[in-house]
């Protein structure tokens, strides 16, 4: 072979090496981004549309369809239901069936050709979703297996909730008591009962919040429910166990996990007994009957991934015997209910009490028995299964003052760290504070008046303030409030008056 040759047959050589090797690089480059779509994706059931990660290994049919194992037994199930053999021990279809085997397909069958359904509306090539990352993993203030004393569950509720003394330390008592009930289930073949709770309180006061803290103290799962939604079974609302569908869903429809949560239903008192016995109670009386065997403790099944047991979804059995049920409701008119009961026992003579002598009474729903719920509307087999019967004292204005800046998240904390971010300093004098207390407890509405009246005052202020960069504190004053005048504002760096969009806020103030 010649020079000439060889050097063509190494340039060949060459070119052919580059070649493979980028052709190796696409097919590297191909896979690894194969690999991390596939990675990043998971199937979903073609018919209940819950993905691989809660239903387990899937079935892989043509067209890309994936179906899951209880959609798959449940289809079987329904085929198998119908009657072949009666089908094939018909004289009159086997000679249909013997004249039309010779291609023109069988009888009476019909085959469904998964190709038709493709198109608009139809399969899409993939049925596959992203998957869902997995949460940071974090500890429990409270571990419910090791449950600390009554004492010590009030200490982590007083860093949220100011004030009602009372009802934290029942709430504390009655858990502490249940969840050692769900840890050792039985003591010395004693059965220890359910210390389900009903807590009275007017609105504002704390009564969702309180449970809310309290779940998210223990790490349980826990579902709130509206009353007003239920109805009894067979009309247009939310039956009973949708409730406990909540519960189910709130715990990763994990039913270990479920059977040992918390249920809070707020606004009980909507499902009093209604004064008018002349039309049907849908959502009433019955709703208070159909809740009694849930709050006793029976096997409920609920469907999995869904509010309606009619969706086609596998059912689960939940067993309610260790789940705590909360209820709590204000009650309105019940006072007054209380006060007729109470001026019956006033008297005449010396030393006699007076029948106005509890109209100025404050908290007059203290003073609550099994028999004014009773006048109210609720049944008697329903308040026997709440056998923790306590009441949330109305808000005054030194609570609210607290409320304002004591909690780990009180209102002005959120503000100040609002601020922080622009590099302003917020602070309120005590004056401002009384001055916001004085017009929430105006409102009436309790605790969530305070956050109105601050969204209110706190507009200006957000508005204007990230404008100046020079602006480093801002003093919210009574007279601020009040309407009298304006914030007190320090400027970090001195150079000359205030900026002019300054003096909008003092000028919006006073109007």
């Amino acid at each position: 072979m010649s020079d000439f040759d060889e050097r063509d047959h190494d340039e060949d050589k060459e070119e052919l090496e580059k070649t493979d090797g980028q052709d190796k690089e696409t097919d590297l480059g191909n896979t690894s981004s194969e690999d991390k779509k596939e990675g990043e994706y998971e199937d979903v059931c073609f018919i209940c549309r819950r993905p691989e990660s809660k239903t387990g290994k899937m079935f892989k049919l043509p067209n890309n369809i994936t179906v899951c194992n209880d959609c798959m037994h449940k289809t079987m199930d329904t085929v198998s239901q119908f009657d072949y053999q009666g089908m094939l021990n018909n004289p009159a279809f086997m000679d249909d069936l013997n004249k039309n085997m010779r291609g023109k397909g069988y009888p009476q069958i019909r085959f469904v050709n998964i190709a038709d359904l493709q198109g608009e509306g139809g399969i899409p090539n993939k049925q596959r979703v992203k998957k869902k990352k997995a949460k940071a993993s974090e500890e429990p203030v409270l571990d419910i297996r090791n449950i600390p004393p009554p004492h010590k569950i009030k200490a982590q509720l007083d860093d949220y909730v100011i004030g009602q003394e009372h009802a934290k330390k029942v709430i504390s008592v009655a858990v502490y008591n249940h969840y050692k009930r769900v840890a050792t289930g039985t003591m010395d073949d004693i059965e220890i009962e359910k210390s389900n709770m009903l807590m009275i309180g007017p609105t504002g006061c704390g009564k969702t919040y309180l449970v809310k803290t309290l779940a998210k103290l223990l790490d349980v799962p826990l579902a709130i429910a509206d009353a007003t939604s239920l109805t009894e079974a067979g009309y247009i609302g939310d039956d009973i166990e949708s409730v406990i569908s909540k519960l189910l869903a709130a715990a990763g429809n994990d039913a270990e996990k479920a059977e040992r949560g918390i249920v809070f239903i707020d606004e009980i008192d909507k499902i009093a007994r209604k004064k008018n016995t002349t039309s049907r109670d849908v959502s009433g009386e019955s709703v208070q009957q159909g809740m009694l065997r849930l709050l006793e403790g029976a096997d409920v099944e609920v469907p999995v991934g869904a509010n309606s047991k009619n969706a086609m979804v596998p059912l689960t059995t939940i067993n309610t015997r260790n789940i705590l049920f909360i209820c709590g409701g204000a009650f309105p008119d019940l006072d007054e209910i209380i006060k007729q009961r109470l001026k019956k026992q006033t008297s005449i003579g010396f030393n006699a009490e007076l029948k106005d002598k509890f109209d100025k009474e404050k908290n007059i729903l203290s003073k609550v028995t099994v028999e004014d719920l009773k006048k109210f509307g609720m049944i008697p087999e329903f308040l026997g299964r709440l056998p923790v019967i306590y009441t949330l004292a109305a808000l005054d204005k030194p609570m609210l003052v607290k409320i304002l800046k004591e909690p780990k998240n009180a209102i002005l904390k959120q503000y100040q760290k609002l601020l922080e971010l622009d590099e302003v300093k917020l602070e309120f004098d005590e004056g401002a504070l009384e001055a916001i207390a004085e017009k929430a407890m105006k409102k009436d509405t309790g605790a969530r008046a305070l956050r109105a009246i601050i969204e209110d005052f706190m507009l200006d202020i957000m508005y204007e303030i990230p404008k100046d960069d020079n602006i480093g504190r801002v003093v919210i004053t009574r007279e601020y409030i009040e309407g009298t005048g304006g914030p007190v504002i320090d400027i970090r760096s001195v150079s000359g008056e205030n900026p002019d969009h300054l003096k909008v806020i003092e000028d919006k103030a006073q109007d």
